[in-house]
C-alpha cells in the first residue's frame, strides 16, 4: 500500500506502540490514587507535561491539559474560554476555513449562547490577512480563533502577526488549531494563548490529544467530575497516551529539521507533474506546507479518481475525512472563490516523513492510467 493521506491520519510509529502496550500493561494504575502504583503512573503523566512544554519552548508561560483529541481541546479552548468570560465580552472571531471542529462550535456559541461572531474570509491564497483581524476587533471580542496550517489544502495563516495584533489591540486571547502544524513549521508558540495538538496526525496514536493554555488564562471546564487536568478535564488520564504524545510532539518538531526539506521536494515534484495536466487545477499556494497538495479536476468526478487509486493500493482523499460522509465538496477550496464544480472534484495528496520518491513515482504512474482508462 501507498498512503499518501497523511493529512487524515499518520501511521502510529513503532516504537510509541511498544511504549504504549508496555506503560498500559504495567503502569495501569490510576494516577491519581494515592498509593505507589498510582504515584508511578502520575511520574509518565508528569513526564508528558514536561517533554511537550520542552520540545515547544514554552515550559515557563504554558500548561498542558490532556484531552482525547484535538476536537475536543477545540471545543475545551472555545466553549471554556468563551462561556467563562462573557461579562468582559460576547465577540468571537475565526476564519472560513476553520476545521469543522472550531467552526460549529463557534457557531452553537452564537446560535445557543448568544455570542457575536465575525467570520473572516480568506484571500486567493487561502490565508486570513492580519489586517482584516485588526479591523474586526472590538472592544467586546473576547477570542480569536485562526488555525496554523489549512487540512485541506495547507496554507500558513500569519500567526506571529495575528497574535500580535490581537494583544497589542484587544483584550481577547488566540487560540490556534495547530493540528497541521506540529512537526511542519515554526509556530511562535509563547505567543499563542491557547493551542490544540493531535496524536494521530504526527505519527502518534489515536485517542491522545492536548490543549496548551497560557498560565494567566481561565476556562471552564466541559466535562465535570473528579477534577483532574487542573480542574478543566475530569476523566481517569491514561498514561501510555499522554506519554506516547509527548514522544510524538518531540519527534516531530525533530522531524521538521531532518525531513522537512526532502518533504519539499517530494511535494514540488508532484505539484509540477500536476500543472503540466490539462484540466487540473492546483489549489495548494506555493507557501502552503509541504506536507499537503490539492489540486481540482475540472471534467472528471474526484471519487471515481480517489476509488480507482485505491483499487491499485495508492491512498489519497478528496474532501477533508473530519467531514468526508457529510460535505460535498471541499469548503476550504470554495473559500479561495473557485467554483462549485472544483470544490466538489478535488483530491488532496498529503506526505509525512515516511513517505519515499518511489511512492510519489508510482503515484504518478497510475494517476496517468486511471485518467486514461476513465477517458476510454
Amino acid at each position: 500500500m501507498i498512503y499518501l493521506d497523511n493529512a487524515a491520519t499518520t501511521k502510529p510509529r513503532r516504537e510509541l506502540l511498544d511504549i504504549f502496550q508496555k506503560i498500559e500493561g504495567e503502569f495501569f494504575a490510576n494516577a491519581n490514587s494515592a498509593h505507589q502504583a498510582g504515584r508511578d503512573a502520575e511520574k509518565y503523566v508528569a513526564k508528558a507535561r514536561s517533554i511537550i512544554l520542552g520540545a515547544l519552548g514554552v515550559t515557563e508561560t504554558h500548561r498542558v491539559v490532556f484531552c482525547s483529541s484535538a476536537t475536543e481541546a477545540n471545543n475545551l479552548a472555545l466553549k471554556g474560554f468563551a462561556l467563562k468570560h462573557k461579562k468582559r465580552g460576547d465577540h468571537l472571531i475565526i476564519s472560513n476555513i476553520e476545521h469543522p471542529s472550531v467552526m460549529e462550535c463557534a457557531c452553537q456559541l452564537r446560535d445557543a449562547f448568544g455570542y457575536d461572531l465575525t467570520i473572516l474570509n480568506v484571500n486567493h491564497k487561502g490565508f486570513v490577512r492580519p489586517e482584516d483581524v485588526r479591523q474586526a476587533l472590538t472592544k467586546n471580542t473576547v477570542l480569536v480563533s485562526v488555525m496554523a496550517v489549512n487540512n485541506e489544502i495547507g496554507s500558513i495563516n500569519p500567526i506571529s502577526e495575528i497574535a500580535d495584533i490581537v494583544h497589542r489591540h484587544s483584550r481577547a486571547v488566540l487560540h490556534v488549531d495547530a493540528s497541521q502544524a506540529v512537526g511542519k513549521i515554526s509556530l511562535p508558540y509563547s505567543d499563542i494563548d491557547l493551542l490544540s495538538i493531535s496524536g494521530h496526525k504526527i505519527n502518534g496514536l489515536k485517542g491522545s490529544g492536548a490543549l496548551l493554555i497560557g498560565k494567566n488564562i481561565e476556562l471552564i471546564p466541559l466535562l465535570s467530575g473528579g477534577g483532574q487536568e487542573y480542574g478543566l478535564r475530569s476523566s481517569t488520564i491514561s498514561p501510555a497516551l499522554a506519554y506516547t504524545l509527548a514522544l510524538a510532539v518531540k519527534e516531530a518538531v525533530a522531524d521538521e529539521k531532518k525531513h522537512g526539506r526532502f518533504i519539499s521536494s517530494l511535494n514540488s515534484l508532484l505539484r509540477s507533474y500536476f500543472l503540466k495536466k490539462e484540466n487540473i487545477v492546483v489549489n495548494s499556494p506555493e507557501k502552503a506546507s509541504s506536507h499537503i497538495l490539492n489540486v481540482s479536476l475540472t471534467d472528471k468526478k474526484a471519487s471515481v479518481v480517489v476509488e480507482a487509486l485505491s483499487n491499485q493500493g495508492i491512498m489519497i482523499s478528496s474532501v477533508s475525512a473530519c467531514h468526508a460522509k457529510a460535505a460535498s465538496m471541499s469548503y476550504s477550496v470554495r473559500a479561495l472563490g473557485r467554483s462549485e464544480n472544483l470544490s466538489k472534484n478535488t483530491l488532496r495528496i498529503s506526505f509525512d516523513y515516511q513517505t519515499t520518491m518511489e511512492d510519489i513515482e508510482v503515484f504518478m504512474h497510475a494517476f496517468d492510467d486511471v485518467l486514461e482508462r476513465i477517458r476510454s
